[in-house]
């Protein structure tokens, strides 16, 4: 049968040459870095064992490898009772709604999934975002005014950064939990005439694996009246005696003044975000939250899931059982790792740094891991600062012992070879 399909023209226009001349500048630069980023494409769901598409002598192959680097903590991408509710949300509600919550984008499942995360952490009140993201980019602008001060954390995440970014109040940074030095910022902000002060903090930092100590931070936040937010992506559904996230770790949940979190990272890994605070604060950001305001509201079917992650976590018979996976885990690959000679960042978190420093040795000892069985990713700058490229191991609970075994012998194995760490000693 004759193909009518007609043949697909490309319709590119025509770039400026000093343009096009900076672009490819650029990315010839960042290659001989030794850190451009490349994406490695999964044909299989989001499991501890993926396939992967690879080039093996030349040629395109799709290998099994055993998955050491996505945030799916709990294990609950491919959960059956997050898919379930998936498909129940998605045949009941439709594909999307079309719209922002405020015109006609609210249905009850959303009310429902609100109340539910604002029953997690104790609070009044929570507002759903399309993700964590957009979430940070709301807050400081809608809450904060000129007359204000935002106290952040040097390491917080890029999504905090451009989200203080659009706020008019006034900025200071202190050192990474350093207490000593945000007491010093908060004084001088003080000293300026600041009416407001806010405390901005990733619970958990997500390229160290290293716990805020909130504690401190809520101590110094009494001393100078000030709010506390936190930014606990990496910490909800993660630590915590019950998966509370950092704020429990801690026990500051009823100290901290708004956490921000996603569904996309433990509690279930799928999109969307959200704010959780008292009800007077949810309520400004509803009518003055831009990403809220100008964005579509999240599918039924993600809120479903998101549903059946937080049920899990709210049960205590199905929730203990993967905290202590997760935590055991986590505790056999960091203490192995420490003993064959690797030197690592972070606390007693699954996300953990494996240190390298160069930048292009991460790219290869990623490639090297890939040949043994074991998919990781090297992070350089900018990323992470200059000279502390690494390799994030991030356990989760769906890892059985022989896999996180399998990935401790395949990294004493690459680690020898690129001489990262010392050789077996001759007998």
């Amino acid at each position: 049968m004759m193909n009518r399909l007609p043949s697909m023209i490309l319709r590119q226009a025509k770039l400026p040459s000093a343009y096009s001349q900076r672009i490819l500048s650029e990315l010839e630069g960042i290659k001989a870095a030794g850190t451009l980023k490349t994406e490695r494409i999964i044909e299989s769901p989001q499991e501890s064992e993926i396939t992967v598409k690879s080039q093996v002598n030349g040629n395109e192959t799709r290998i099994k490898v055993l998955n050491f680097c996505a945030n799916n903590y709990m294990g609950l991408a491919k959960h059956p009772n997050v898919i379930k509710k998936a498909h129940e949300y998605l045949d009941s509600w439709g594909n999307g709604l079309s719209s922002v919550r405020f015109i006609c984008g609210t249905q009850t499942i959303h009310k429902e999934l609100e109340e539910k995360i604002s029953k997690l952490y104790g609070k009044q009140d929570t507002i759903l975002y399309s993700s964590c993201f957009d979430a940070n980019a709301s807050i400081f602008e809608a809450l904060l005014t000129a007359d204000d001060a935002i106290i952040s954390d040097s390491l917080n995440h890029a999504s905090i950064i451009d989200g203080i970014r659009l706020s008019k109040a006034r900025r200071f940074r202190y050192e990474n939990c350093n207490m000593e030095d945000l007491e010093k910022q908060l004084k001088l902000a003080r000293e300026g005439g600041a009416k407001v002060l806010m405390i901005a903090t990733d619970g958990v930092f997500s390229m160290d694996g290293k716990i805020a100590p909130l504690q401190d931070i809520c101590n110094l936040a009494d001393k100078y009246s000030a709010l506390v937010f936190v930014d606990d992506c990496h910490g909800t559904g993660v630590i915590g005696k019950t998966g509370k996230g950092s704020v429990e770790y801690c026990n500051v949940m009823d100290r901290v003044h708004f956490v921000n979190g996603t569904l996309g990272k433990a509690l279930g890994g799928a999109s969307g975000g959200y704010t959780t605070s008292d009800s007077n604060t949810v309520s400004l950001l509803r009518n003055r939250g831009r990403p809220y305001l100008f964005s579509n509201t999240l599918a039924p079917s993600v809120v479903g899931a998101g549903v059946a992650a937080i049920d899990i976590l709210l049960d205590s018979k199905q929730s203990k059982p993967i905290l202590d996976q997760l935590s055991k885990n986590t505790l056999k690959f960091r203490t192995e790792m420490k003993k064959a000679g690797f030197v690592l960042k972070g606390d007693d978190h699954p996300i953990v740094p494996v240190m390298l420093g160069d930048a292009k040795l991460a790219s290869q000892f990623a490639d090297e891991m890939l040949k043994q069985g074991i998919y990781v990713i090297g992070f350089s700058y900018p990323v992470v600062p200059m000279n502390q490229a690494r390799i994030r191991v991030q356990l989760s609970a769906s890892h059985t012992e022989e896999q996180v075994d399998h990935a401790i012998r395949a990294f004493i194995d690459v680690g020898r070879k690129l001489g990262v760490i010392p050789r077996e000693p001759k007998l």
